[in-house]
């Protein structure tokens, strides 16, 4: 089994005096001292473990733990490119021991299992150093689920270029950030590169030609060129955007939006500056609508939302192990390929009587290594601000009216990516399939 907790079966003729190299916890991003000699009884019990299950996901590439107790048991999952795969099982308290260690290694408050609770740490493995996102969420009776966001510090992935912004995308948020108004988001649902993208989008919008400011808590992301200050104590949102207005400010960068109070004060200053910043939502669409309904008022969101961005994260092939085949033109046309396309890709379909297959050791046999971003665009133009001022708009006609304006769409970047070779039509099927 590929991904499976501690070690590999296939591993197990190396010498048991073999000494394996864990995982080293650095402290957590808030610089928090965390005191293990208070914690002795905690750390005996969970600190080689939790660096056993850590160092087992960062070698087996994954990009997010989640440690979920099931009766007497707790199910760990590993996230290799956003898909889960089984990571083993824990007894209830050892995957209790594991989270409240890693709790404590994040800055966290052990002793509160009732709400939800966010930090993160400092780790390195093999000279490769990492942040480590640690979030738990209560589950009641003192059981918690606790998630833990993986992101290699090696990888800049957080440029337009990185990301594969196409020339078009860059060019639509420049000119939306020339305005120094209004507001430019970044939407999506948890663990879809939101916040990664968001940071693109702010590196998009040229620093040597305008101002931009940050008031948002960046952590170890570096954002050059960029004026970082913070909310004073005792201002408000609104004095603060004031006071940087003054400082001759052309944009604001801002933490995620999640409540619609904040929502309303940055719809009516829009004129000030142009705004930057993310929110939870499905898609585009599902955004600009939770927007109307933050403010109860759609004309406000019309007049205000410049641009609205939503990406969805799709698994690209392995080059290594890729499979060209000849598509039937039937289906080529069917879903919507260039009717070109003569050849694409697909991971590995192996004979299983086939004695000389040798499975791919670049991506663990999943046919898979890295992902890519899809991007869906929809701006204010007037056609649109017409169209969601006539009527009762819902996500799907937003989204068909967004089609029918051009706009560039998640499912277009989805073949675009297929045609091209990055991925298959199988991942795009999967990436698409609705939630059961």
């Amino acid at each position: 089994m590929i991904f499976g907790f501690g070690r590999r079966a296939d591993d197990a003729d190396l010498d048991e005096e073999e000494e394996v190299e864990h995982v080293q916890f650095l402290g957590p991003l808030s610089g928090a001292e965390v005191n293990l000699g208070q914690n002795a009884r905690l750390a005996e019990a969970g600190l080689l473990p939790a660096k056993e299950l850590v160092t087992d996901a960062l070698l087996r590439r994954a990009d997010r733990i989640r440690i979920e107790p099931k009766g007497n048991v707790a199910a760990v999952s590993l996230f290799v490119d956003g898909k889960p795969y089984p990571g083993g099982r824990l007894s209830k308290q050892q995957g209790l021991a594991v989270t409240q260690m890693l709790k404590l290694l994040a800055g966290l408050n052990i002793k509160e299992r009732t709400k939800r609770q966010s930090g993160g740490l400092k780790a390195e493995l093999e000279e490769v150093p990492y942040e480590l996102g640690v979030e738990s969420s209560p589950l009641g009776e003192g059981a918690e689920r606790l998630s833990v966001t993986i992101r290699n510090l090696k990888q800049k992935l957080d440029t337009p270029e990185a990301l594969g912004f196409s020339d078009d995308m860059r060019a639509k948020i420049r000119t939306s950030a020339a305005l120094k108004r209004g507001l430019i988001l970044v939407c999506g649902p948890p663990y879809s590169g939101v916040t990664t993208t968001t940071y693109a989008v702010v590196r998009t919008v040229d620093a040597y030609i305008y101002n931009i400011y940050s008031i948002a808590g960046t952590g170890t992301r570096e954002l050059s060129h960029i004026t970082e200050t913070e909310i004073k104590e005792g201002d408000d949102l609104p004095t603060t955007i004031q006071r940087i207005r003054r400082m001759e400010a052309d944009a604001l960068f801002l933490d995620p939006l999640r409540d619609a109070e904040t929502v309303k004060t940055l719809f009516a200053e829009r004129e000030k500056m142009c705004y930057i910043s993310e929110f939870p939502a499905k898609d585009a669409a599902h955004g600009i609508l939770q927007l109307m309904k933050w403010t109860g008022d759609p004309k406000l969101v019309v007049d205000g939302l410049s641009l609205i961005i939503s990406q969805k994260l799709i698994r690209t092939l392995c080059k290594d192990c890729r499979e060209a085949y000849r598509p039937n033109p039937k289906i080529v046309q069917k879903v919507g390929l260039p009717p070109e396309t003569k050849v694409l890709y697909r991971p590995p379909q192996p004979d299983p009587e086939d004695q000389e297959y040798q499975p791919c050791t670049t991506c663990g046999e999943t046919g898979y290594i890295g992902r890519a971003g899809l991007y869906e665009l929809i701006e204010l133009t007037d056609e649109m601000k017409q169209f969601l001022l006539s009527g009762s708009p819902t996500p799907q006609s937003i989204k068909q009216q967004a089609r029918k304006l051009g706009m560039q769409s998640l499912q277009q970047e989805g073949l675009r990516l297929v045609a091209e070779g990055r991925t298959s039509l199988e991942e795009l099927q999967r990436a698409f399939k609705p939630a059961s």
